[in-house]
């Protein structure tokens, strides 16, 4: 369509140059022949007028019928002062002096119709001349030139449209190709490159320049994650031997209350800084796409199952009731342990932040488009203009900030969801908050939905409990 529209807007444009060109030439072309008929009679008029003039009357009347022989192109007519006709074959005298433009009509004594300009002149002694020209061959001309434009300016629209739907496709592919690679480096393919056709145009000019441009932000942004990622590595080997020295304190510390209490709140902070690091790094690792490799089919109701089982008593134990509606055997192309991870942030963020009393559901269930999960809950909930922030790395609500968390819970669902293409929407539970998940890599071709063969796929998680006993805070 919008190859079309330029195409019609290249036709437009030169199709107006063509008319205003035309139009010029037109005018020029007739006026030319205007102008050398006007000359051809006046030479006729003023060489007969010196014929009168030399020679008198009867050597006019025999030169009138000499030259109307010789230029039947040109007709005349000469009267005296009574208007009585002397020589000439011109049906009439014009009424007045100058020029004059008539129609003859077979019938008055012509051979066919004609078109004439005429020019009248008072020679002396009342004697009228009149000499004329056939207008009928510049009209000729006039018809066949508007024809031959009218065909021409058609054939140039279709030439104009058929040239300029080729050229604009041609052009607007290239500029799709750079759409489509721009699209696909924010989909997170930030490996992907503008191709090049080698004609150094400036098309390709301006491809090599992106790409040029996007190898350098692939550099910042690989350099950056290469250091984010040094920096948790150093730091978590010598945190580690600090909270080994810490334990150690706490052994030989005695009987002294205080000092062993100071010794346990260090301790709590340096597992807190541990966590945090350690989320960082699954974060990056997840983001990288090395987990893919760990992709099979898993069976997302065994999953869903054992997860929310791992946290009943959890919440229970904080007076919060925690119930599940799973549809038995749907399947998913995944890394089991990530997604076990993503849902069990998501509960313990739902625990966390919600008053006693409140109650949790977990679904899952197939909408044919593939499974979709939700996580929904009858807290607080969280306010609509900061729904799009809480999967930002460390964003904490202002009301969740005494809870202890690192505000990595929510960064982790949200790129364990975007590695395995799962869409994330945060609705509003009335009240509460509702996290749906909708399971979409059926698209690219992988096995999901129902299993053939349930048993063949349940299997429970050894590490599970830990995992759900110490989840990362999603910090709402």
């Amino acid at each position: 369509m919008a190859s079309f529209g330029l195409a019609v807007a290249y036709a437009a444009l030169f199709t107006a140059s063509t008319i205003v060109l035309g139009t010029i030439v037109y005018w020029t072309v007739m006026d030319s022949l205007e102008r050398q008929m006007s000359a051809r009679i006046d030479a006729e008029v003023d060489l007969l007028r010196e014929e009168f003039v030399a020679e008198g009357l009867p050597d006019l009347v025999r030169e009138i019928h000499e030259r109307a022989d010789y230029f039947p192109a040109l007709s005349y007519l000469v009267t005296d002062a009574e208007g009585k006709r002397l020589a000439g074959n011109l049906p009439s005298m014009p009424a007045h002096v100058g020029w004059t433009d008539i129609e003859t009509d077979p019938a008055s004594g012509g051979s066919v119709e004609q078109n004439l300009r005429v020019r009248t002149v008072l020679l002396g002694q009342g004697v009228h001349l009149a000499v004329a020209d056939d207008l009928n061959p510049i009209e000729e001309i006039q018809q066949a030139f508007l024809s031959a434009l009218g065909w021409g300016l058609a054939a140039f629209v279709i030439l104009s449209l058929a040239g300029g739907i080729l050229l604009s496709r041609a052009f607007l592919q290239r500029v799709d190709v750079i759409t489509r690679t721009a699209e696909a480096i924010i989909e997170g393919d930030l490996h992907s490159r503008i191709p090049l056709r080698g004609t150094n145009d400036n098309l390709d000019r301006l491809s090599s320049t992106l790409n040029r441009m996007l190898d350098r932000i692939g550099d910042l942004m690989e350099s950056l994650s290469q250091v984010s990622n040094d920096i948790a590595h150093a730091l978590r080997t010598p945190l580690s031997r600090l909270r080994q020295k810490l334990e150690i304190a706490k052994a030989n510390v005695g009987d002294d209350q205080k000092t062993e209490h100071s010794i346990d709140a260090a301790i709590d902070e340096t597992d807190t800084i541990l966590d945090t690091f350690s989320a960082l790094l699954r974060i990056a690792q997840i983001e990288a796409g090395t987990r893919e490799a760990g992709f099979r089919r898993v069976n997302l109701s065994t999953t869903f199952e054992n997860v929310a089982d791992a946290y009943l008593a959890v919440a229970e134990e904080q007076g919060k009731v925690l119930s599940a509606k799973i549809d038995p055997d749907l399947q998913y192309w995944g890394d089991r342990d990530l997604l076990t991870e993503m849902l069990a942030n998501l509960l313990d963020n739902a625990i966390r932040h919600t008053p006693a009393g409140s109650s949790i559901e977990v679904k899952l269930a197939d909408h044919g488009a593939g499974p979709v999960a939700t996580v929904a809950d009858s807290g607080l909930g969280i306010p609509l203009e900061e729904r799009g922030q809480i999967f930002r790395r460390f964003y904490r609500l202002e009301r969740g900030i005494a809870q202890p968390g690192n505000g990595l819970g929510l960064s982790l669902v949200a790129a364990v969801a975007d590695l395995h293409e799962i869409e994330l929407r945060l609705e509003d539970n009335a009240p509460g908050l509702r996290v749906r998940m909708e399971f979409r890599n059926a698209a690219s071709g992988k096995e999901v939905g129902r299993s053939d063969s349930p048993s063949k796929h349940r299997s429970s998680f050894g590490s599970l409990e830990s995992s759900a006993a110490t989840p990362q805070a999603a910090g709402r």
